[in-house]
């Protein structure tokens, strides 16, 4: 006999469709519990069913090849009727399902148990169900697990929900945080363009640095699965790439950097200073064409409690003090500032061989580190 429906029909239905698994893919997660079911249970047949409008279709599924039927073969269109499992031990003595056509055809279904799969708001979508082709009986073990295994599969069917609409909220995120970005860089660009003033357009040209460094960060911990963690080396690699871009043929970088992941606001910081300083030593520490390389290096202490950071440059260093001026003045007074925001140790000299800056970052664990060669 075909089941009633559900007292509510209408919001089971809206439900299911919400949770956006219908006519979706094989996913592992869901093969692997019907195959455990079906050895647990010891039976050749195992089915995740989804019982939509007029037909039940399969999540997933053991020992049986149509990947639905309408709803005058399902049995699983009963269970979502109860609220516990349901054990029918001999389907031809059951007025529910002596006369389906799995039961007098050629599929020959002489048992079955589903457990029904119900949402937190109450609604039944489906069933964990098994069957066999000869009449038999679960043991209390089977039973137990085959509820077990079908609250944990509904929890995972909402889960798999949760995640989706997280990642459309953070691909949404992400397409605003980019063109907001974009926007402020044209009009900071605009600006600059139209000052004369040297200090202006340097500053100018630093708040430019910061916020291609910000992108640049935005993009690491949008690829990473890690929501407020970024891996250091390849986002440091990417901010001194966008300034060797722009660096005459004369001036190279160097970079050294220890594959260790740390928190976004400490890798902001960082980017900036090293920012800050190979832009100043592209500028002016290599005169005339002078051939030189600014050379970047993170390492890890032996006992993992502090990050060394170290920037140099072999340009002329302090030999033209001269050189020095509020242009030069303002972007150490910027490295000075990030540093100060991630509580590092700072110091930044000029010697006869070049700028030195060097930076203890404390770090609040201990991670597994290498060494990234750029």
């Amino acid at each position: 006999m075909r089941a009633l429906l559900h007292p509510k029909q209408s919001e089971r239905l809206a439900h299911l469709r919400e949770l956006g698994i219908l006519d979706t893919e094989a996913e592992s997660q869901f093969d692997e519990v019907v195959d455990l079911a079906s050895k647990i249970c010891d039976v050749p047949i195992s089915l995740i069913s989804l019982v939509d409008e007029t037909r039940q279709w399969f999540k997933a599924r053991v020992g049986l090849d149509a990947p639905q039927t309408d709803l005058d073969r399902s049995i699983c269109s009963h269970v979502i009727l109860q609220d516990d499992l349901v054990e029918i031990s001999d389907t031809t003595q059951d007025v529910r399902t002596a006369d389906n056509p799995l039961v007098m055809g050629e599929e020959h279904i002489r048992f079955y148990a589903g457990m029904p799969l119900i949402s937190g708001e109450g609604l039944p979508i489906g069933t964990l169900c098994v069957l066999d082709t000869e009449p038999r009986v679960l043991t209390d073990l089977q039973r137990t697990t085959l509820r077990v295994l079908g609250m944990q599969l509904m929890r995972q069917i909402e889960l798999r929900l949760a995640l989706h609409q997280a990642a459309v909220l953070r691909d949404e995120i992400d397409h605003r945080v980019k063109n907001s970005l974009q926007t402020v860089a044209s009009v900071v660009r605009m600006y600059k363009s139209r000052v004369d003033n040297a200090v202006a357009v340097e500053a100018l040209s630093a708040v430019e640095r910061r916020i291609d460094a910000v992108a640049m960060l935005h993009q690491e911990l949008y690829q990473t699965s890690q929501s407020n963690r970024v891996a250091l080396a390849p986002y440091l690699v990417r901010v001194a790439s966008l300034l060797e871009a722009s660096a005459p043929s004369n001036v190279r970088l160097a970079m050294n950097v220890c594959t260790v992941q740390v928190e976004s606001s400490t890798a902001a910081n960082i980017g900036m200073i090293v920012s800050e300083f190979t832009a100043n030593a592209i500028k002016h520490a290599f005169p005339g064409g002078r051939r030189g390389t600014v050379a970047i290096t993170v390492e890890m202490s032996q006992d993992h409690s502090n990050m060394h950071v170290q920037c140099r440059d072999n340009g002329i260093g302090n030999a033209n003090p001269a050189e020095e001026n509020e242009v030069t003045r303002l972007g150490q007074r910027l490295m000075q500032a990030a540093a100060l925001q991630i509580g590092a140790e700072f110091t930044l000299e000029a010697r006869a061989d070049g700028y030195h800056l060097n930076m203890q970052v404390p770090m609040k664990d201990a991670p597994n580190v290498e060494l990234a060669a750029e």
